[in-house]
């Protein structure tokens, strides 16, 4: 019995169950809105804005500083839609900047008298998406940070003073036993809460809020001399998202009371008195702020909604029964909350239908009476239904469709593969593998044009080597968020803000075909399960033998040369990193280079000299000359280019980096912009040219495949040496298990990728 008494008590300490009960004056409400009108004096449009807010994080914009930046941020959607869920539903970066571009319109009150129609194709995860957003919505609205307020009239008999004591205990007698006999029916949120039965408490069955009850013609003035002269008056009066608290008026019944109490009392101060207020509760299961409907559920039998009642309680204590007409519909009962359907066919068709007479002026008649709707209207549509809306062309402009295709996002498209799988499959595959696995699965999802990137890259073919022709590779990157470095900078600079917002609004008409996403879970278990092996990781061999052999059917939803493009993107990346790895950087060395190289140039062939920057004695050569060269030029440069490039470097040398740089503004030499521009080229020979050494070398090709066995040891120390310090660069910088810096050399080396981009 103690430990049942201590749970009991337990719950009744419970903060925010004893806060989501508690009724407060509305003086006491006042208060609380003038110390904080940004939360309290929110609609649902605003809400949702701080819903998202709140559970989305904001990632990076990785070309922040750019000027021709679009802020294509990189949102962290997975508090919203994936933790603490059933099914996770992963945003990927499109999709998250769509929604929170419709969040930022919602805060700004510039698109209200719309339905919101998420679009996307079977198994795109619509229906996940919503009740995920529905259940985070829920919970957040019922939390003191969501916190919003509804009216309830509270009316009490001494005040109001129209009966005789007999009469009123006779009847308060009767009505206490027919509420009694009836509440759990009702499923009402009447109740007698005066401690003594001298009040009755009216709920407002819009959920309005209780800054509206104030008469709309006072309202302005009211609110003026609410908040005095503040910033927080000033926010309140001048930005949009506060309009609708000098626009909207309160429903139908409240307005009705509050005119009937005050004919009678005289006084607005004596009627405020009667108005309570208390946090609006949401609660889908009952559609009490959130009603969700399938194509399959019924019209209801009752449109009109009412409490005979609680209407007899009121027409008793006003003496009269067409004052307050305590009716109402189902689209009160999510007025400031959330209308869905999921699907727009069968009976929700005909819903959507009766739509179309609400969402222009916000109202729907319910018998004789006007009701304020002012709800957030959402709806799923798969594109074989378009055409059960295309029908109202009057209400096409009351539609906003956010389109929510298949993942378009290679990191999010893994992301899932890691979710459903485990992330331990990381393991499985070589660095980089994983992630080409998503991108011939998207390849299928994208259109094979893309007028956008066209009008940026006018001649694909001189990134053969690293991309398609179609350049979907590029796209998907850009999709991603970032610009892949193997861009020209001629190319680079062409890529304004007006070009990237083309190339990313073209993700709006793609993945709506292709792989859908229920079919790349299948298929990537196909893979995982028949290749992932402890002795041999997943390489891109496999991949390519299991999308052109195995799988043909798949290769044939590919672009044309796919899998050949991204097969070479994938060759010449890994010989970057094994280059870079296997490069040795000699700072000192090359800075002695440069600076001797730039002193020589002022001297004629032959000549030796003392160059006062590096102490070093010179004898100027054309052997000397051509030897750093090689590390600054290409390797097939003729004579007249090399005449050239001495040229123009002794010019600038003698005209700029010496005489202003070096002498007038007191730069180090390795500070000037010459000196700077010859060292970004000689390290990226160095490191084009580091692998040159080894490959013909079987020693060394054998060293690696012995690395961290017995064999291993028994190599000379250079290449020892060597191949330790390339398999720890390996693992360090491009993040490789041991294993797999190991097998990523042999696939270099055995494919003779070295010869394959050596630049002719």
């Amino acid at each position: 019995m103690k430990k049942i008494e201590q749970a009991l008590a337990n719950i009744s300490r419970h903060q925010d169950l004893r806060d989501q009960e508690r009724t407060i004056p509305f003086a006491e409400y006042l208060e609380i809105l003038t110390r904080n009108p940004e939360q309290t004096m929110r609609n649902i449009f605003q809400l949702f804005h701080d819903l998202l807010k709140s559970h989305v994080e904001v990632g990076q914009d990785e070309y922040a500083d750019d000027p021709e930046s679009i802020h294509y941020m990189a949102y962290d959607c997975r508090r919203l839609f994936a933790e603490n869920t059933d099914r996770p539903f992963f945003a990927d970066r499109l999709f998250a900047n769509r929604l929170i571009d419709l969040a930022e319109t919602f805060k700004r009150s510039t698109q209200q008298n719309k339905v919101y129609i998420f679009e996307g194709p079977h198994g795109s995860g619509k229906s996940t998406f919503l009740n995920n957003l529905l259940q985070k919505f829920e919970n957040y609205a019922n939390s003191s940070e969501g916190r919003r307020y509804e009216v309830v009239w509270r009316l009490d008999r001494e005040l109001l003073g129209q009966f005789e004591d007999h009469e009123t205990s006779q009847l308060l007698s009767r009505l206490s036993q027919m509420l009694d006999k009836t509440s759990q029916l009702q499923n009402e949120i009447i109740r007698s809460q005066n401690r003594e039965g001298q009040a009755i408490e009216v709920p407002c069955p819009s959920h309005d809020s209780p800054i509206l009850v104030v008469p709309k013609e006072v309202r302005r003035s009211f609110i003026d001399d609410l908040f005095a002269n503040t910033k927080r008056k000033y926010k309140v009066f001048t930005e949009k998202e506060y309009e609708w608290v000098f626009k909207d008026r309160c429903c139908t019944i409240c307005s009705s009371l509050y005119r009937a109490l005050l004919s009678k009392l005289g006084s607005p101060a004596e009627v405020f008195k009667l108005i309570h207020v208390r946090p609006y509760q949401f609660n889908r299961r009952l559609g009490e702020g959130i009603s969700v409907f399938n194509p399959g559920d019924a019209p209801a039998k009752e449109n009109v909604l009412t409490n005979p009642i609680l209407q007899s309680r009121i027409d008793d204590l006003l003496r009269d029964s067409n004052k307050v007409r305590y009716i109402y519909s189902r689209y009160a009962k999510t007025n400031n909350g959330i209308y869905a359907l999921m699907d727009i066919k069968s009976h929700n068709r005909d819903r959507f239908i009766e739509l179309h007479n609400i969402i222009s002026e916000r109202v729907h008649k319910v018998e004789d009476i006007e009701e304020n709707v002012n709800s957030l209207f959402i709806a799923l549509l798969n594109p074989e239904d378009r055409s059960n809306i295309e029908d109202f062309q009057s209400f096409t402009d009351r539609i906003e469709t956010i389109k929510i295709p298949y993942v378009l996002d290679l990191q999010t498209e893994v992301e899932i593969y890691r979710h459903i799988f485990g992330k331990h499959i990381d393991e499985g595959f070589l660095p980089r593998v994983l992630h080409n696995f998503a991108r011939v699965i998207i390849a299928t999802r994208l259109n094979p044009t893309s007028k956008a990137m066209l009008d940026w890259i006018e001649k694909p073919d001189k990134y053969a080597l690293y991309c398609d022709k179609n350049l979907l590779l590029l796209k998907m990157e850009i999709y991603t968020g970032y610009i892949p470095e193997w861009i020209t900078p001629e190319d680079r600079r062409r890529l304004t803000a007006k070009r990237r917002r083309r190339i990313i609004a073209e993700s709006e008409q793609e993945g709506f075909k292709g792989i859908s996403g229920r079919d790349s879970l299948r298929i990537f278990n196909d893979l995982f399960s028949t290749y992932a092996r402890k002795d041999q990781l997943i390489d891109m061999t496999i991949i390519r033998r299991f999308f052109t052999k195995i799988h043909k059917e798949l290769s044939e939803a590919l672009p044309e040369g796919f899998m050949e493009s991204l097969l070479s993107m994938y060759d010449y990346t890994v010989l970057q990193e094994v280059k870079e790895s296997l490069y040795y950087y000699n700072e000192e060395q090359i800075s002695r280079d440069i600076q001797n190289y730039l002193f020589a140039l002022n001297y004629e062939i032959g000549s030796k000299a003392t160059n006062r920057f590096t102490g070093e004695r010179l004898e100027i050569s054309e052997d000397f000359l051509r030897t750093i060269e090689n590390r600054l030029l290409e390797s097939d440069a003729d004579a007249e280019t090399r005449a050239r490039f001495r040229r123009e470097t002794q010019k600038e040398y003698t005209a700029r980096t010496l005489t202003q740089e070096i002498l007038a503004e007191g730069k180090a030499f390795s500070e000037t912009e010459l000196y700077g521009r010859l060292h970004e080229r000689y390290v990226a020979k160095l490191k084009e040219q580091a692998l040159d050494p080894f490959l013909d070398n079987e020693n060394f090709r054998r060293a690696i495949k012995d690395f961290e066995r017995e064999a291993f040891k028994t190599y000379d120390r250079r290449i020892r040496d060597d191949v330790s310090y390339l398999m720890s660069n390996l693992c360090q910088r491009h993040q490789y298990s041991k294993k797999g810096a190991r097998e990523v050399c042999m696939y270099v080396i055995d494919n003779q990728l070295a010869h394959k981009f050596t630049r002719s």
